[in-house]
């Protein structure tokens, strides 16, 4: 059972986002409940001669609103987007670490992961030397291009001295950040910690190999229509872009300094399918035994979890092996859950998804509605679950699993739940 003891809790006190539906946690909630698409023609680089001309683009993002013009030329995509939703979270959670002596900054921890880091920064990099010649290349490519940087800018911004994390899973990565931001609070070694995920993976060269792959939707002329989990006509994912960071706090932390708690964070565990190096293990067997070990993790019982905040690709494969695996795990429970796929909307983020996931979470506990899926037109035999179709529903949420599934058979999910002194 998880502890009581309120220094060994993790709580969710501030929420940050930046993505395809919103540059803020707020608008990206709202637009979320109201089944908005990002999805639209891409415009980071000229997609006329491929085969997949859409995705889900941030829009209308300026990273100099959180960094200054040199750091932002310098610096990745990916590393913009996740300063932005740092400094969002942590004002949202009111913390003011500025005023903090440094024995209290030693117990901050940064884990802002990332599938990819800078990759653009490899690919231009390599054709300035190739054309220019190898002293044109920037001598900043090395910590644009590392996955890890987004967190250490973020610890250096407010001087955090505790752990800076950062790991790669694909898919999965996202979710990751929970266990690690929870395993650090629980084990006594930081009061708080910035958890999440960011990634900018919209480049062509990415286009191209996972379009050869057969990963991406091809609903070129109706890109909003594209990401459609668990619908029969699904026909591969919408590909996004951009960041999301949660503040965790010990509950003692966090009450003694009377924040707002949105949530808790309870348990987590990871998988391995051993299996493939895109597919999913076909009866899910990795999937559920993650989601039925974090339930343990977090000393819950499937009969008390109300909803699954679901990986759901839009992928043939893998929507019906999601499905699969919550029915392993909650038996006839599982016709009671409310699964909503958040990629319908905002795409697939990549590292960033799971982290996108569990502000949804936070939300749908919070506010007590569940966001839809959106696109759920056409029933599928294989997936027979309750997607919460195309319109939010206004439900009491007290304990939410949220899924990440990546590349790999790398599987994490993590479990919250309404917060309880």
């Amino acid at each position: 059972m998880p502890s009581q003891d309120p220094a060994r809790r993790a709580v969710v006190t501030g929420l940050g986002a930046v993505t395809p539906i919103g540059n803020d946690a707020g608008t990206f909630w709202r637009n979320l409940v109201a089944g908005v698409s990002g999805g639209g023609p891409i415009t980071s680089f000229d997609a006329s001669r491929y085969e997949v001309r859409i995705a889900a683009e941030v829009k209308g993002f300026d990273p100099t609103a959180v960094m200054d013009a040199r750091m932002a030329r310098r610096m990745s995509r990916f590393i913009h987007f996740a300063m932005a939703a740092a400094t969002e979270a942590v004002a949202d959670a009111g913390l003011d670490f500025a005023g903090w002596d440094p024995e209290r900054r030693d117990r901050a921890a940064v884990i802002i992961n990332s599938g990819g880091g800078g990759l653009e920064q490899v690919i231009d990099n390599a054709e300035i030397e190739r054309t220019k010649g190898h002293r044109f290349v920037s001598p900043f490519a090395i910590p644009a291009l590392s996955a890890s940087m987004g967190g250490c800018l973020v610890s250096m911004k407010y001087g955090l001295t505790g752990p800076v994390i950062c790991q790669s899973a694909a898919c999965a990565t996202g979710v990751i950040a929970f266990l690690d931001g929870l395993r650090l609070i629980q084990r006594g070694e930081v009061d708080v910690a910035l958890i999440g995920g960011a990634e900018a993976p919209l480049l062509a060269m990415a286009f191209a190999a996972l379009g050869n792959m057969g990963a991406l939707s091809r609903r070129n002329d109706e890109p909003q229509k594209a990401s459609r989990p668990f619908d029969r006509e699904r026909d591969g994912f919408l590909f996004g872009e951009g960041a999301a960071v949660l503040v965790l706090e010990s509950a003692e932390h966090a009450l003694g300094r009377g924040a707002r708690i949105q949530a808790e964070v309870l348990g987590a565990a990871m998988t391995a399918d051993a299996f493939h190096i895109s597919a999913p293990e076909p009866t899910g067997r990795g999937a559920a035994m993650a989601m039925a070990k974090a339930l343990r993790d977090a000393g819950v019982t499937t009969d008390e979890v109300d909803a699954v905040v679901a990986h759901g690709t839009s992928t043939p494969l893998n929507d019906a092996t999601e499905t699969r695996a919550i029915k392993a795990v909650f038996g006839q429970h599982a016709y009671r859950l409310a699964v909503t796929a958040p990629k319908s909307q905002v795409g697939h983020m990549l590292g960033a998804a799971g982290a996108a996931a569990g502000l949804a979470a936070v939300g749908m506990i919070r506010d007590g509605i569940i966001p839809p899926t959106i696109n759920h037109e056409h029933p599928d035999p294989d997936c027979d679950l309750d997607y919460v179709p195309n319109v939010a529903r206004r439900a009491k949420v007290d304990t939410a699993i949220v899924n990440g599934f990546g590349f790999g058979g790398q599987n994490a999910v993590a479990v919250l739940r309404r917060f309880v002194e």
